[in-house]
């Protein structure tokens, strides 16, 4: 017994050691890209997030965390409709705006004669509104917007202030408004002076064109992972913009557009922007070059709602599908469920079988009993039943207990209460005294009998 209980002992030690390793294990490391300010992973912007105030020259309470759509954001209110005034007003804004820059480095401001009658209503009032200048951030792998905020976001821009973006894939609507695509392109650089087959590791290389900026951050060219398809900027040559950054090849990654009096700035690369390239030595100054051409003192609006969505969008589940395990066991409890209730409900639900009822086997059994009494040559004992079941129903209907047919005034009686003559009686009480006296009864007595007791009821009733 003591052997017995040192094993239990060596069990539950290496139980509460194997709980104990896997508790403490290091949990692996996740590789999504979130693009979330909060997370820390390799994928998230926790750390850009937090030195933005520093990059842009604000203070920390300068930046904010928009968690509403971005029409909601610009013009203040929780609608998603835009109405027709400001609406004709976005458009000549964006007929207006289709116009190139005067300069590459400042915003084309046009002259009170340029500027159509519409336009100059519309900033006029804006002027005397005292719309504060900011700055707009994104980073995400897609960008999507409505058309109320299409067209917000437009009129934002047009107002004078700058929007940055970076995503792989941007909104059709967006793009064609702006004049701007996205092409795929899957990057393979080959070593120099190697055959063709001699690949470098998987990286893409990109280069700033700003001379100035290049050497402000003492490097030029920034070799970032290629992560399988990377995505391309392809302006349209009828509209200005300005190539901030590109690969070896010259195709661009980083444009700046104009629109009315602000800035749009364009990256198809935001992965830079992620915690694991913004701390690295070789690929942080390209996040933090791109960002410089944005102007400085502006209140910046961090955009996290197409990534996390609205602050109150909370399910009460939001534990339980933030963890794998959780989550996996809510579904297999919901999927056990249904199939219970699918399964539970087809066993009681069936079809209810039609019953016939059970026949009425008197009479068969009547039937079978007499053929029994009737297999002998003898009818004495059915003949002695036939009597007792005559007697017995004389004494019910002529309300006579001590009904004896051999006694005179028993006979007298029973003959005034039926009505039946006193002859008749008495030639029916020597039938049945012969009979229940006879040896044996043959098939004519038995039926003779049978006529007798039928005809005396008949006359009786």
């Amino acid at each position: 017994m003591t052997t017995f209980r040192w094993y239990l002992l060596g069990l539950a030690l290496l139980f509460g050691a194997y709980v104990a390793v896997e508790y403490y294990r290091p949990k692996p490391l996740n590789w999504t890209p979130t693009f979330q300010n909060k997370d820390k992973i390799p994928y998230g912007t926790y750390v850009l997030y937090d030195v933005l105030p520093e990059v842009l020259g604000v203070a920390k309470r300068d930046v904010k965390q928009v968690r509403v759509p971005i029409y909601s954001q610009i013009e203040g209110e929780d609608e998603t409709t835009v109405s027709l005034a400001d609406t004709a007003a976005a458009d000549t804004m964006e007929a207006q705006s289709s116009q190139p820059d005067t300069t590459a480095t400042e915003p084309a401001t046009a002259s009170p004669g340029e500027v159509a009658t519409g336009e100059a209503d519309y900033m006029a009032g804006l002027a005397e509104s005292g719309f504060p200048k900011s700055t707009y951030l994104f980073v995400d792998d897609a960008f999507e917007l409505s058309g109320s905020d299409c067209r917000s976001l437009l009129r934002h821009v047009a107002r004078g202030n700058d929007v940055f973006i970076a995503a792989e894939q941007f909104d059709a609507h967006f793009a064609d408004t702006l004049g701007f695509r996205t092409a795929p392109f899957v990057s393979r650089p080959r070593l120099k002076g190697a055959s063709a087959n001699t690949l470098l590791k998987d990286s893409t290389v990109f280069r700033l064109t700003n001379p100035a900026l290049a050497r402000q951050t003492r490097r030029r060219n920034f070799s970032l992972p290629a992560l399988g398809t990377s995505y391309r900027l392809l302006p349209d040559s009828a509209m200005p913009a300005t190539l901030l950054a590109a690969d070896t090849a010259g195709r661009a990654v980083l444009v700046r557009m104009p629109h009315g009096r602000g800035h749009f700035y364009l990256c198809t690369v935001p992965l830079a922007f992620t915690n694991y390239f913004v701390l690295q030595p070789a690929t942080s100054p390209f996040a933090f070059a791109a960002l410089s051409y944005l102007p400085a003192g502006r209140t910046v609006w961090w955009d996290e709602y197409q990534k996390q969505g609205r602050h109150e969008e909370q399910t009460l589940l939001r534990v339980v599908l933030a963890h794998d395990a959780l989550r996996w066991a809510l579904y297999l409890v919901m999927l056990g469920s249904l199939l219970f209730v699918a399964f539970e409900a087809r066993r009681r639900q069936r079809v209810i079988p039609v019953l016939r009822p059970l026949p009425n086997t008197t009479l068969l059994f009547t039937r079978t009993i007499a053929s029994l009494y009737r297999q002998g040559t003898s009818h004495l004992p059915i003949a002695e039943k036939k009597v007792g079941l005559f007697l017995e129903h004389l004494r019910t209907r002529f309300h006579e207990p001590g009904l004896d047919l051999n006694d005179e005034s028993a006979r007298e009686r029973l003959a005034q209460k039926a009505g039946v003559p006193r002859p008749e009686v008495d030639a029916l009480v020597r039938r049945i005294n012969y009979l229940l006296t006879a040896p044996q009864v043959t098939d004519a007595e038995l039926l003779a009998l049978n006529k007798a007791l039928n005809e005396f009821r008949k006359m009786a009733s």
